[in-house]
């Protein structure tokens, strides 16, 4: 059965009589009715389409699908399978580390988008519990509370998360020559001033972008940046001759 994505009036669904065509087309258009992106929506598209592949390579109805399914998933998605056309490795063409951080990532978006189908079944009636295993935790023991008293709740809490294991990696810096390339580009002491302040102060772009001549003191070399609930630091500048 050749299972597609297809572009019906806009917006992107499942083709063809899939495991999950009905039930996912279903749940692309809440996810349309509740303001997610045109691009949020068509990535899930095809993240569920490559779940409903792997129901059909099993034999699985949405119905059958137990927890020890999803991690079979997560297997048959590493599988390496015969490429044809214009398509090239990822992998091929990067060092170690970098397809490793890349293959988990690949691996973690779709689950976020089977996890929201099943809950969204659950909410439905199609299914009393949602099989998606919780997110992968670090063990260890943890204070119920916090604060140096215990006097602070646990704070809100998380949901979602990832079921492999994903490595953090490092910004990557820019070159230096690149920046000045860059700022050399811009057309007014304006535009340059708000990049080299988010370039060497470390400003968000909304923190520049309310920036108020009265919160540059060129006399102290310093800019004021207020943010949220009303926290507040300090800039160091270094006026340009």
């Amino acid at each position: 059965m050749d299972l597609k994505v297809v572009l019906t009036e806009g917006s992107h669904r499942l083709g063809r009589d899939g495991p999950i065509e009905e039930l996912g087309n279903r749940y692309l258009i809440h996810l349309g009715a509740r303001q997610f992106s045109p691009c949020t929506v068509r990535a899930y598209a095809y993240d569920l389409l490559n779940f409903s592949r792997f129901l059909e390579d099993r034999r699985l109805s949405l119905a059958d699908v137990s927890p020890s399914d999803l991690f079979d998933w997560l297997e048959w998605q590493s599988l390496r399978r015969p490429v044809t056309g214009k398509v090239v490795r990822l992998d091929d063409a990067r060092g170690p580390a970098t397809a490793t951080a890349t293959a988990t990532a690949t691996v973690n978006r779709p689950v976020a988008a089977v996890r929201g189908l099943f809950e969204y079944a659950v909410i439905l009636g199609e299914r009393s519990t949602s099989p998606v295993p919780g997110a992968r935790r670090p063990t260890g023991w943890r204070a119920p509370q916090r604060g140096m008293l215990g006097h602070l709740g646990p704070g809100r809490a998380r949901s979602g998360g990832e079921l492999v294991r994903q490595p953090r990696r490092l910004p990557e810096s820019i070159d230096p020559a690149d920046v000045a390339g860059f700022i050399g580009d811009l057309g007014t002491h304006r535009d340059r001033a708000i990049a080299l302040v988010m370039v060497l102060g470390g400003l968000r772009a909304g923190q520049a972008r309310s920036l108020l001549l009265a919160n540059v003191d060129m006399g102290l070399g310093r800019v004021r940046v207020t943010g949220k609930g009303g926290w507040e630091r300090v800039v160091p500048v270094v006026p340009v001759e």
